[in-house]
């Protein structure tokens, strides 16, 4: 199944065509199946419109298009869920396809902040940008560099390049609920060595940053990827957390105390204190994987009440298949 993402400025609203009815514009469909699609938009027309819902009333819950219509699709997403509504099992040309939409908001506080770590996590995958009206792949370059800082604390001092790929995909799963039972626990391997030339294009920018700032050295054996050391001094530990989003800092520091520091420029910063490095990447993990369970519950919720009950048991019974494959 392909998967798409549609940041929207308004998901009740946005031209009911744009996509579902013009995807011939970005000739895509006949070869896309092994990423995430997203389309970022900025429009003064939302999604949801009751065109839309008319032209494509099976892509919805029964009970929400007659109950609340778009509104009542939104305020699930928000309220219940964590801003994303999808659709999941919809057919075009043949090809089956889930899509989401999100308010661009909401995306962009996410990938800056990982207030719900929902789709910055899966922004920090491999993933096809097909239309970007607000450059939110420029934006997104914080959240590949929080995501390497998140890694490095999590790693020892000497590692691969597969490892430290695997650590960045496996942290949008900590804490998710659906690994206990409903996703293929060998996921996070299978994506990285099915993409690990697309990871390399992603994050190699980043490692070459980190090897200038002296955080990590590379050495290059008779293979396709690198291996790596890295400084786990404090004062390297303390670079890696300020790289981190400021609502996780902020979380750590309410467990951990914070410290002023003041700069040159006679600014005041609110730094974490950090005792030692284990215990640096203990507090940050355990903001991840709470993070995260909450985010999934909730979105476990809201797929089942917008997808609707024959739905959403189908996509349940799809994924706990495959779980059960990986672990027999």
């Amino acid at each position: 199944m392909v998967d798409f993402i549609i940041g929207v400025s308004d998901p009740k609203q946005w031209h009911s065509e744009v996509i579902l009815y013009n995807l011939e514009t970005y000739s895509v469909m006949s070869h896309l199946f092994k990423f995430w699609y997203f389309c970022i938009f900025h429009s003064i027309f939302g999604y949801h419109t009751s065109k839309n819902m008319e032209l494509n009333e099976d892509h919805y819950a029964s009970w929400m298009v007659p109950l609340g219509g778009a509104k009542l699709i939104t305020q699930v997403a928000d309220k219940i869920g964590v801003g994303v509504h999808f659709n999941p099992f919809v057919t075009w040309n043949d090809k089956m396809l889930k899509y989401g939409v999100v308010r661009m908001h909401d995306l962009v506080q996410d990938v800056l902040h990982w207030e719900r770590f929902y789709l910055s996590g899966r922004l920090q995958k491999p993933v096809h940008i097909l239309v970007d009206n607000l450059d939110i792949g420029d934006v997104n370059s914080v959240n590949l560099r929080a995501a390497v800082s998140a890694a490095l604390l999590l790693l020892p001092s000497k590692f691969n390049e597969e490892d430290l790929y695997s650590k960045i995909c496996s942290l949008s799963y900590m804490g998710d609920l659906r690994m206990l039972f409903a996703e293929d626990k060998n996921k996070v391997k299978r994506i990285v060595e099915g993409q690990f030339g697309l990871f390399q294009s992603m994050y190699r920018p980043f490692l070459k940053e980190y090897e200038a700032k002296e955080l990590l050295t590379f050495s290059l054996p008779n293979s396709h990827q690198a291996n790596i050391s890295q400084d786990c001094s404090l004062s390297m530990t303390h670079s890696l957390v300020h790289s981190l989003p400021p609502l996780v800092r902020r979380k750590m520091g309410m467990k951990q105390g914070e410290m002023q520091v003041l700069k040159d420029s006679g600014r005041v910063l609110h730094e974490v204190m950090i005792g030692s490095r284990e215990e640096a990447a203990k507090s940050m993990q355990k903001i991840i994987r709470r993070t995260v369970m909450v985010s999934s519950a909730r979105q476990a919720v809201s797929g089942f009440l917008t997808a609707g009950g024959v739905n959403a048991t189908r996509y349940l019974a799809n994924k706990v298949r495959k779980a059960w494959k990986s672990r027999t």
